[in-house]
This record gives C-alpha cells, structure tokens and sequence, in this order.
C-alpha cells in the first residue's frame, strides 16, 4: 500500500474537469450533450480524404517538432489572409497538439516559480492549471458580472512589478465575450508600461457576430513583439479530436515556445498536420456557410431558451450560450447541471468552475449549440418538456 501523496501538488486542487464528469453523466443517462464543446457531426469530406490519403501514402514517422513546413506556410498564410499580418513560417509559427499543448508549452516557457500570471475571468479551466504546473502565482480580475466589459481600474491594479504574463481568451468561452480593440488597447498600455507578456487564446477567432470583427492580438502594434497568438484547427475544421493547433509569435517567443514544446509532445501527426494545411486553405465559401451556419443556431438556441424562461446572455462570439437560472427558481448551477442529464435527458456545463471564486458564476450554465439541428431541436424539446411538466417531485 503506498501511503504517500501521489498527485502532484500544484494538480491537486482541481480534480477531474467539469467536462469530463458532465459528458460521463450524459452517456449515462443517454442525455443530449448540449456541454462539452464539441461537434456531433464531422468536419470536410475533402479533409478528411486529404488525411486518409497522407497516411496510405506515407511517411509515416516523426515530423519535425515545430511543424511540417507546409501547415507552418498555411498558419502564416491565414495569418495575412485575415487580419493582413506578416508572419515568418519559419520562425514564428510552432504547431502543437492542440491549443492546449500550444498554451502548456507557452507557459511553462516563459512562468518560472514566483512569477506572476493575471488571467481574465470567467477563463477556461484549464488555465488556471497550466500556470501551477510552471508554479507561477496566479491573479485573477474578473469582468464586469452584468456585461462583461473589461474592468480597467481591477486590471491596472492586477499589475505589478512580478508579473510575467497576462491570458485572455477572445472570443472567450465561457461567456461569448469579444475583446474590442480598446480592450486590447488597454492591455497593450499595462503590458508596456510593466514589460510583460501577453497570452491569447484564440480558437474561436471565425466565430464572431453581429458585424464584429475579430482582433488578434498581434494587430496591435505595441503587442506585435511580446503576444503569443495560439489558435487550432479544431473548432474551425470540426476536427476536435484531431488536436492540431499552433502558436504564432516573435522569433524570440517563438524559441521559449519551442523549448519546452520539444519536452512535451515533440511532434505532431504529420499526415494530420497534411491535411489541416489544406483545411486552413479552404476558399472563402467554406469559412462563410461555416459561420452562418452558427449564427443561425446561435439565434436559434438563444431565442429557444429565453421562450423556456432562461436569462440569456447572448454570445458575441464561440458557439456558446450563457444562461442564468435563477428566474426559474433554481440556485446552484452544479446541483442543476448534475441533476439535468437524469431528469431532463439533457446536459449542460455548470459556470461557476469558470471563476477562482465560484460564488461569481452558480447562476450560471453554459449550453453549446456546435451540434446537428436534429440534435438542437431534441435537447430543446426535451427542456421544455421537463420544465413543463410535473417538475415539483423533482
């Protein structure tokens, strides 16, 4: 029997994620699954010949670690194409496995134990995690709970002479926000006046509405040379389980990228990284069906569930809907989300794991609508059966 502690300390205090547990309990109890982020239906045929072919035609062994050259060219090519930047494949583009090995390997790059990292909250759970593994200190500031505007006196007081990095997520999961450019302007500001390093998670970048438009953090110019831009091809190409992602930034940045990146994964599929390059490359066509294809199931899913009596937060951005449950009589958004998969055959993300303090976010659930309409128009029916029925027994 071993007695000591075997979970490293810095992991312990956050468990199994939120996303795994709901998804356990949706298949438990053959649930829609409305919580974790990902599709129901796959991406590109013409994608996924693409990587079919790769794999029969070979090579089939490691790739270079930072990339195979060509989906480096299409990363920096995307780069030019949509927001009109300069990118080296060479030395500024490092693929990954996923954004989320692209975000460990940037922290534990660049955090040493007694730095500081501010993270913008409601922030994705795996954050906070990343940054206690480079045993940084963590300071959280929480945006404005009625509109999510960025709170500038909170962020400029979060600054100090130990801080080493600053994480925003635009367009940011959980809440849909998407950072203007004043925001980013303001954060510019910080980050030069204190010399610090700016993280952006950046996902979800073809998703933005309403005549938004999306600002990388490399289009501001005082962040050009100390962002890191990390990106996939997972949320745009339907491809969650593929896990190609990548990182863009300065040379310099790049190198610290690099370092522990080479440590970690060392290398990607390259007959997935193949066909991600075409995938990047798609005309015009397939990024314009792709996005309204989802504003129209983000019109649908919101309007859907205010008519079931939900506060709706409608999402400027991500295929997200946030949703308050208090004027349905409930109070904790975990007890709802645990119970939701059983009693109404439907599952949902509890918000509160989003905040460092979970009281600011136990109103709030979080459903995704990156699912079939088939799927959508179930889990809508099956709510509003539930809420309609005989739901004091329960």
């Amino acid at each position: 029997m071993i007695k000591r502690e075997i979970a490293v300390e810095a992991l312990r205090p956050y468990g199994t994620t939120i996303f795994t547990e709901m998804t356990n309990l949706a298949i438990a109890h053959k649930a829609i699954n409305l919580s974790q982020g990902f599709p129901d239906f796959d991406g590109p045929e013409s994608v996924r010949a693409k990587a079919a072919e790769a794999i029969m035609r070979g090579p089939n062994q490691y790739a270079p670690s930072a990339g195979i050259p060509v989906l480096r060219q299409a990363v920096a090519q995307k780069m030019k194409r949509f927001y009109g930047l300069s990118i080296d494949p060479e030395t500024e583009v490092t693929v990954t496995s996923g954004a989320t090995e692209g975000l460990c390997a940037t922290l534990l790059g660049i955090l040493e134990p007694g730095d500081e990292i501010i993270i913008i909250e409601p922030a994705y759970d795996i954050y906070a995690p990343l940054a206690s593994l480079a045993r940084a200190t963590i300071r959280y500031v929480s945006l404005d709970p009625e509109d999510f505007s960025l709170p500038r006196a909170e962020l400029t007081a979060a600054f100090s002479s130990k801080t080493k990095a600053i994480l925003i997520n635009s367009p940011m999961n959980p809440c849909g926000k998407v950072f203007s450019k004043e925001d980013l302007e303001t954060i510019a500001s910080l980050c030069v006046r204190h010399d610090v390093l700016a993280v952006s998670d950046e996902v979800y970048e073809h998703l933005v509405y309403d005549g938004r438009k999306h600002i990388s953090l490399l289009m501001i110019p005082r962040l050009r040379e100390r962002s890191f831009v990390i990106s996939s091809t997972a949320k745009t190409l339907s491809m969650t389980g593929w896990k190609q992602g990548y990182v863009v930034a300065a040379p310099e940045l790049t190198r610290a990228v690099r370092m522990s990146h080479q440590f970690i994964t060392f290398c990607g599929q390259p007959p997935l990284q193949e066909a991600a390059a075409f995938g990047i490359n798609l005309p015009d066509s397939y990024y314009e069906k792709f996005f309204s294809d989802y504003a129209r199931k983000r019109d649908w899913l919101c309007e859907s569930l205010a008519e079931l009596g939900f506060k709706v937060f409608r999402p400027e951005g991500t295929y997200y809907v946030l949703v308050d449950i208090t004027p349905l009589g409930f109070e904790d958004d975990l007890s709802f989300c645990r119970m939701l998969p059983e009693r109404a055959g439907v599952a949902a993300i509890p918000c509160s794991v989003f905040w460092n303090n979970r009281s600011q976010g136990r109103h709030l659930v979080r459903f995704c609508f990156c699912k079939k309409d088939e799927t959508l128009a179930e889990g809508i029916r099956r709510l509003k059966r539930w809420l309609h029925g005989p739901r004091a027994s329960s």
